[in-house]
């Protein structure tokens, strides 16, 4: 529920109207004099006040929505006025904070003059307030470190960050396959540059000769396998190591549940997601964003319409989502958004203009805020138009031109009414933020890190055993003949090593090929062809029963999602 402590900068709304018409009772304007965020209810959240009040309901807030205007005309303390509103009703949020200002609502806002004069325009008393905020930062540089297995990330998100061709895709996609079939844990980039040399065909003439040959003959079998197409992957992979993906992939892997959290008072957690170096690579940022909705779509259960939702996921600069993507992405989007709803997660895309986002994903944002476009040019005049049909027309408003006309902090709102269907358009005053307008230092942001409830657990990485040391360790065991000296100067494993040196004398497995009898040939070939057998049979077992997935990703069934990612058990 809403907190209402005078502490709180709050907006009481007594009705559970979205967008107040002439016909909505009286109580649903905020009461005169009292505190901006004493106009919030348990219900609804006041988000601005014109000629009626705009409120969004929280019970349909789960059906998505977008917040668009130029830039500079007041998108960001917009999201930042919704987030506190969520919040202080109890929902987590996560929002990607692109310039920095974001932050600020880790911090008790000021009285300045602009603030004050808006609250009084609106009847209101203005109160600061700050909130409950963890910072998260791909790189671990302001924020907790955010990874991901490249396993869980899976191949049809891992092409659309590196950029590749159909072709390029699919041998992708045959990697990955080999790799959950063997039981190979693909935790970071080089367990997957290992992988990707691994189903290169081999040069050698004898594959019996070869330790990974179970690996290539599994792949082969998927098609060819060219090593041309892998080397374009691999240098695919150096640009995105250069961007410091590597970085993003690794372990421990982020529990999405610390993104769902409540304070002591029952305040949602504001996650922020530290984004001005991550948006120097955009398809890192977008489809690591992505991999998010994704994941909390296969994680979360069905819960259908609740009292409010149980995240609010922004997703700032969401045109680079929809940049370039090809349709089958643009599909299993467009599917997601429209699914996860039903889990009690809220998208709001924040982007310039309506257009950025496509028509079957705009369809299902219901809860809309229009700030000011720019028209200087026929181009620019369309997009305008474009963006007012966006509305649901209301007869007193020329939405077209009226977009033009707003002014920094007015908007054009449109929010869900109780029965689901749009209210209509409405020209509004967002009403002011209770926290800091701008970013935190560096000293507050360190103390905010220090007294955050993840502290430690993701800021060290873990480099255990995967597939990078699995595949090396077969090569250097196939290289080394028994009985070799181990690092440590003993000889051989003791016992066990001499009856592994007798048994290699007898079989020639520690005899060079061009010294062995006859027999000796024939006896290390039957031999290397039935322990590479056994291995594979045995890998792929593991891989298909247990769902092995070493250093931390163990247990899970090898079945991928609607965005391929790893869906876990």
């Amino acid at each position: 529920m809403a907190k209402k402590t005078s502490k709180t900068v709050s907006d009481k709304a007594a009705s559970s109207t979205s967008v107040s018409s002439s016909k909505a009772a009286p109580a649903a304007t905020p009461a005169s004099g009292g505190s901006v965020a004493s106009a919030d209810t348990d219900k609804t959240i006041f988000i601005g006040k014109g000629d009626q009040s705009a409120f969004l309901t929280l019970g349909l807030a789960n059906r998505h929505g977008l917040v668009t205007g130029a830039t500079g005309t007041g998108k960001t303390v917009t999201l930042q006025v919704m987030a506190e509103g969520f919040a202080r009703a109890g929902v987590p949020v996560f929002a990607a904070d692109i310039k920095g200002d974001l932050s600020g609502i880790a911090e008790v806002g000021e009285a300045k003059d602009f603030i004050l004069s808006r609250a009084k325009d609106m009847g209101l008393q203005f109160q600061p307030d700050q909130f409950s905020t963890i910072f998260w930062d791909v790189f671990g540089e302001q924020g907790h470190p955010v990874r991901a297995t490249v396993t869980e990330m899976g191949p049809l998100l891992l092409s659309q960050m590196l950029q590749l061709n159909d072709v390029q895709e699919g041998v992708l996609n045959v990697a990955f396959r080999v790799a959950d079939e063997h039981g190979l844990a693909l935790v970071d980039m080089k367990d997957l540059r290992a992988l990707l040399d691994a189903i290169v065909p081999s040069s050698a003439k004898d594959d019996d000769l070869d330790p990974l040959q179970d690996i290539r003959k599994a792949a082969q079998s998927f098609g060819n396998v060219s090593k041309a197409t892998v080397g374009t992957i691999q240098r695919q992979l150096l640009v995105l190591e250069n961007q410091g993906a590597d970085k993003f992939f690794g372990e421990p892997a982020l529990q999405l549940k610390d993104f769902m959290r409540t304070d002591s008072s029952g305040r949602g957690m504001v996650n922020i997601l530290v984004a001005d170096r991550l948006m120097s690579s955009p398809k890192l940022y977008s489809t690591f964003l992505l991999w998010m909705l994704s994941e909390l779509f296969e994680q979360l259960p069905e819960v259908g319409d609740p009292a409010k939702p149980k995240l609010v996921f922004f997703f700032d600069e969401a045109h680079l989502l929809f940049d370039d993507a090809p349709k089958p992405l643009m599909d299993k989007i467009e599917q997601v958004v429209r699914l996860i709803r039903s889990k009690g997660v809220g998208v709001y895309f924040v982007t310039q203009n309506p257009i950025d986002v496509p028509d079957k994903i705009l369809a299902q944002l219901g809860n809309r805020v229009q700030h000011a476009l720019r028209a200087f040019t026929p181009r620019d005049q369309k997009a305008v138009q474009a963006a007012a049909q966006t509305f649901r027309p209301n007869p007193a408003l020329d939405t077209a031109q009226v977009i033009t006309e707003l002014g920094k902090g007015e908007a054009l709102v449109s929010f869900l009414e109780g029965n689901g269907t749009p209210a209509m358009v409405e020209r509004v005053m967002i009403r002011p933020p209770t926290a800091r307008i701008g970013p935190v230092t560096p000293d507050e942001r360190k103390a905010i890190m220090n007294a955050s409830p993840v502290k430690g657990k993701y800021d060290t990485a873990v480099d255990a055993e995967s597939a990078f040391e699995i595949l090396q360790k077969r090569l250097s065991n196939t290289a080394a003949p028994v009985g070799t000296p181990s690092a440590d100067g003993s000889e051989g494993g003791g016992v066990l090593g001499q009856i592994g040196s007798i048994v290699g004398t007898v079989f020639g497995t520690n005899t060079p090929r061009g010294k062995m009898s006859t027999g000796q040939v024939i006896a290390r070939s039957v031999t290397r062809s039935v322990t590479n057998k056994v291995a594979g049979d045995v890998a792929a077992s593991i891989g298909k029963s247990v769902g092995g997935s070493l250093g931390g990703s163990i247990g899970r069934s090898i079945v991928r999602n609607v965005l391929g990612s790893l869906l876990r058990r």
